[in-house]
């Protein structure tokens, strides 16, 4: 599991998730095992520790 650093990154990988970006320009994670969406980024960038899909 991953785990805050308290330095401004995670320890290891969040598991079983992906992300993309989306026509709008957000970033949307997205579930590996169903490939359901899961939450969408509004405030911009990306998701810390999510591992981006190519």
């Amino acid at each position: 599991m991953a785990g805050n650093s308290g330095k401004n990154y995670r320890d290891g990988a969040v598991k079983n998730r992906s992300q993309f970006k989306a026509p709008n320009g957000n970033y949307v994670k997205r579930d590996a095992t169903t490939g359901r969406f899961i939450d969408q980024k509004t405030s911009g960038g990306k998701f810390k520790g999510v591992r981006t899909e190519k």
